[in-house]
């Protein structure tokens, strides 16, 4: 006869298997996706990608030259901006806003626009303002850096003896950091604005990826060494976003260490890691593939796994953990609602050495826009960080 209770436990047993085998299934389902996941997101950070298509020109006024663009924290703010848009004219310069709605911002052009312009309806909204060195009417001259990679084009703004080399940040070009050279030019210093590796314009890599700073470095050092070879005496590095990071790289491993007198970071990345943070939770990515993402980029074989050429120093390019080492002036303008770089890592920065530090924070500005926003302000801190510190002359 059959037993009851055996049979039971039986139909238990295989029923609990069942469940593991599911649960397994799931389990392995799950750690699946998340390895593809962190693979994205860990290319995402290292492969430089187009420009975002980040806002949509909903009208072309012609005759009263005024564009209309979707609302997006970039777009409602006051001030002069820059906007890539393909067709036609692929670039024009904003001015203020004249109205807005709940989804509409329409701002004067200050691009002067005909009945013949054909736009793409997507477009990249910008901080850069001017896209070319001959709309800042000063005298500069095309200059090539050599480096182990290759030649890395550059603009170069006579001046005085000393010098601001400009390093412009991810995803974006030299042209960013135009809007900086007429401070430094009636201040007297001679500017040179580079470009460096994988950045569109610098000599491509093996791969093509970014190093965060890690790399790059090495195609500003070179810069710095052209600008002793030319004459300058002091040099100041001003680094732009992830310009930051590299400037700070520089500042702390450069062989021309003795000629650097001093930084000026703009929106800066002082630590990579709260900034993918960040990044992982503003587009509701699990902070466990955040995570992830840094852990793969960190180890060799994994990063290469990715894409990258090496990996990832993060230890290195965090500057808050090494801020006693530091032993030059440092000027920090951030956002405290950046909404790209977290303001964290320089406020740490600051409260570490601030007998170096001077962080001068913003609101509404957002990321490498304070210039755009505040001008007068802008243009103010800089002038008078300089005059604090011996960079101009006195009044």
């Amino acid at each position: 006869m059959n037993n009851p209770r055996r049979a039971a436990s039986a139909r238990s047993a295989v029923g609990f298997r069942i469940a593991i085998g599911a649960l397994a299934g799931a389990l392995t389902l799950v750690l699946g996706s998340m390895a593809a996941l962190t693979t994205v997101i860990a290319r995402r950070v290292v492969v430089p990608t187009p420009r975002a298509r980040d806002t949509r020109i909903l009208d072309l006024d012609v005759k009263a030259q005024t564009i209309t663009l979707s609302r997006t924290a970039d777009t409602e703010l006051p001030g002069r901006y820059g906007l890539f848009t393909g067709g036609t004219m692929p670039y024009l310069k904003l001015g203020s806003i004249l109205s807005e709605n709940a989804t509409t911002v329409t701002r004067k052009l200050l691009t002067e626009v005909d009945s013949g312009a054909k736009l793409e309806r997507e477009a990249s909204f910008s901080g850069w303002y001017y896209d070319a060195p001959d709309q800042l009417h000063l005298p500069y001259q095309p200059e090539l850096i050599g480096t182990p990679l290759g030649p890395c084009p550059a603009w170069l703004f006579p001046g005085g003896d000393t010098w601001v080399i400009q390093v412009h940040g991810r995803g974006a070009a030299r042209a960013e950091c135009l809007r900086a050279v007429p401070l430094f030019h009636d201040a007297g210093i001679t500017s040179l604005v580079v470009s460096y590796r994988n950045d569109g314009e610098g000599p491509r890599s093996r791969t093509g990826t970014y190093g965060l700073g890690a790399t790059e470095w090495r195609d500003v050092d070179e810069a710095l060494g052209y600008a002793r070879r030319h004459g300058a005496k002091r040099v100041l590095l001003m680094g732009w976003s992830m310009g930051g990071a590299i400037a700070l790289q520089v500042a702390t491993r450069s062989a021309h260490r003795d000629l650097i007198a001093g930084l000026i970071l703009e929106s800066p990345v002082v630590d990579w890691r709260p900034v993918l943070t960040y990044q992982a939770q503003a587009n509701g990515i699990p902070s466990a593939v955040g995570d992830l993402a840094v852990a793969a980029l960190g180890q060799d074989w994994s990063a290469k796994a990715v894409g990258a050429d090496h990996a990832i120093p993060f230890d290195a390019l965090d500057i808050v953990a090494q801020a006693e080492s530091l032993k030059l002036p440092i000027l920090i303008l951030h956002s405290d609602d950046d909404g790209f770089v977290p303001a964290t890592a320089s406020h740490a920065l600051a409260e570490a050495r601030p007998d170096l530090v001077k962080l001068e924070t913003y609101a509404v500005a957002r990321h490498t826009k304070l210039w755009n926003y505040d001008q007068a302000r802008w243009d103010s801190d800089i002038s008078g960080w300089l005059a604090a510190n011996g960079f101009t002359p006195k009044a």
